[in-house]
């Protein structure tokens, strides 16, 4: 039996036409949007398949697009027969995993990464925070670069995305001094267009307010196993809320989860917008890399490869 593993892409992702190929061409996707508009009381699938990117770029919008725009893909690929024996997502795509999974009904996801996404997004003033992608440098160089720029204020490192790329958020003037020192080791850094300064100790206050979304959640059993941001070890029940409170200040262990899950599965596959986690993985198990799924063309091209693998 080949094992194969899910993985659903976190916010940045987005692009105007997302899903508007699926949902054309399969009702099992269309349902998805068409659920997801209803429980939100909007359009959230014009906001996908047309725009303006300005309103697709808002965080409260963003995020529950994202997550439905994944789990249309990942109703295509159900359909097909296509399923997984263990999922994983960068961030908000741990939710789209989690739903995936039936610990979160759909309903119930959209509403709520839709709040999650408010509450970030206003737990920090505008241009107080900022984010920047590190690489070339080893964790232990860029973890003493955020220690020494501590004197400058909160900054923390937010993701081990692969080897060689990690990304530090926190205080701006904090930030910008861990990337002097970090530049002056030989390290490229490139600042981050975004507005919240996501997996930092900024974001503490923003996590017990989604505490208390998240401790009203009926969680259901998983059909699979979900791997975790904050541990990059499955999540065990009765471990979802504090889990998801402690991603949002904790850093993302997408390396070391992609670590763990290349020792379970044979293979990986990318489910929703754009190929992020692809590039990723294939710095860590590139042979374990099946493709990804976001349009006709991608599904065509990663359905042929499963077939392959499994024949």
């Amino acid at each position: 039996m080949v094992r194969l593993a899910f993985v659903f892409p976190g916010q940045g992702a987005q692009y105007v036409g997302m899903g508007k190929e699926l949902c054309e061409q399969f009702t099992t996707a269309r349902e998805v949007f068409e659920r997801a508009d209803e429980a939100l009381g909007f359009k959230l699938s014009r906001v996908c398949f047309t725009g303006p990117a300005e309103e697709l770029d808002r965080t409260e919008v963003t995020q529950p697009a994202i997550l439905v725009a994944s789990l249309a893909a990942y109703a295509v690929l159900q359909a097909e027969g296509v399923t997984p024996c263990l999922a994983a997502g960068l961030s908000l795509g741990e939710y789209s995993a989690l739903t995936a999974a039936g610990v979160l009904e759909l309903e119930t996801a959209v509403r709520l990464v839709a709040k999650r996404g408010r509450i970030m997004q206003e737990a920090v003033p505008e241009g107080a925070g900022m984010m920047a992608a590190i690489m070339g440098l080893e964790h232990a160089i860029v973890e003493e670069a955020c220690s020494r720029a501590s004197e400058s204020g909160i900054v923390d490192i937010a993701n081990y995305n692969c080897p060689g790329q990690l990304v530090i958020s926190g205080e701006r003037q904090a930030v910008l001094q861990a990337a002097e020192f970090m530049k002056e080791a030989g390290g490229k850094v490139i600042p981050l267009s975004v507005s919240v300064p996501s997996h930092s100790r900024l974001m503490k206050e923003a996590a017990q307010l989604l505490a208390a979304e998240l401790d009203g959640i009926n969680w259901g059993q998983p059909g699979f196993p979900v791997v975790s941001n904050v541990s990059a070890q499955e999540i065990l029940p009765g471990e979802f809320t504090t889990l998801l409170v402690k991603q949002l200040f904790s850093p993302v262990r997408w390396e070391q989860s992609v670590e763990y899950m290349a020792g379970q599965v044979d293979y990986f596959v990318e489910v929703g917008p754009g190929k992020v986690l692809s590039g990723f993985i294939k710095k860590k198990a590139r042979r374990q890399l099946l493709g990804n799924v976001e349009d006709v063309a991608s599904l065509t091209r990663t359905l042929d490869r499963v077939k392959e693998v499994l024949s």
